[in-house]
């Protein structure tokens, strides 16, 4: 039961960083761009919910932490699309300038200069527990639980659908083939644009809940988030395919479920002895090459198949 419960309070988390994965998804296989803006978004999606939760508006906050993520793609489409600079250079600039904005942000309370906020007692969890009367730890888990389970799936129904309007497929297309997106007589830019918007709107969304899931907002949250919404992608790429954007997206959570229950299995059976919490990085890049290795393997074992046959 001991063992139950401890995989349990990993599931909220999972869930949350689901929603990162997805945005991950949407700019790196959807509009084929290696978008590096991923931790600053997450952060300033985190540091903006703090904020405005502090003033008594929790459920407000996470749509806030949403739109700040989304205003940081517009940053990055920009800078690709009207500046002609490299999504990889345009990812590294908007990323490196968030991280001080974030800074910046955190001394507009009346602690100063900190890079820590509490949040106290006022997040969307905290707000559910009490219409409900729920007090017990376990039970918290639960809530965090259901309520990262709800919005996750309510997400993932809407991005879905998104996908499947006019401009859903125009962004689709667009990462296809945008010469012939371009011929067609699509603003290419603009999709560009939009699309990178929605990914790291969802990625600020995601740093909104978690912060709001652990209770306070930190200058380092951010910190890994790309290597974990990447290994999440990949995860779910090699157990369900790349079959459809649909089956994307979902896989992408799933993803995100799997590679956290892994990384707390490995701290909990204590793989790598007593440096296992320290080494969650060298785990997360360690489960990633392996994943990318399953389907280079596959095909070698495949191909070595064929050869004996054909002997």
């Amino acid at each position: 039961m001991v063992e139950l419960q401890y995989y349990l309070t990993n599931v909220p988390e999972a869930l949350i960083y689901g929603l990162l994965a997805m945005g991950i998804y949407i700019s790196l296989r959807v509009l084929d761009i290696p978008d590096l803006t991923t931790e600053g978004s997450f952060g300033f999606g985190a540091v903006i919910s703090v904020l405005i939760s502090l003033n008594g508006h929790p459920v407000l906050a996470i749509f806030a932490g949403m739109v700040a993520g989304a205003v940081a793609g517009f940053i990055t489409g920009a800078l690709q699309t009207k500046l002609n600079v490299h999504p990889v250079l345009a990812g590294i600039i908007t990323m490196s300038g968030l991280y001080s904005i974030n800074l910046v942000c955190y001394s507009l309370t009346e602690k100063g200069q900190t890079t820590n906020l509490s949040y106290g007692k006022v997040t969307i969890f905290e707000k559910v527990k009490q219409l409900f009367g729920i007090r017990g730890m376990f039970d918290t888990t639960m809530v965090k639980a259901a309520v990262s389970l709800i919005i996750a799936v309510l997400v993932i129904v809407i991005v879905i659908w998104f996908f499947k309007t006019h401009l859903g497929l125009c962004i689709r297309a667009t990462g296809d083939n945008p010469d012939m997106v371009r011929a067609s007589s699509i603003n290419v830019d603009r999709t560009k644009i939009i699309g990178l918007m929605i990914a790291n709107g969802l990625i600020g969304l995601s740093g909104a809940l978690q912060s709001q899931s652990i209770g306070y907002a930190d200058i380092s949250l951010q910190n890994g988030t790309l290597i974990y919404g990447l290994a999440a992608v990949i995860i779910g790429e090699v157990i369900f395919g790349k079959k459809s954007i649909a089956k994307g997206i979902i896989s992408a959570v799933i993803g995100s479920v799997i590679y956290k229950i892994i990384v707390a299995f490995v701290i909990r059976q204590e793989l790598f002895g007593d440096m296992s919490s320290n080494l969650m990085k060298f785990t997360c890049a360690l489960i990633v090459a392996i994943t990318l290795a399953v389907p280079a393997i596959k095909a070698k074992v495949a191909e070595r198949k064929i050869r004996k046959v054909a002997k």
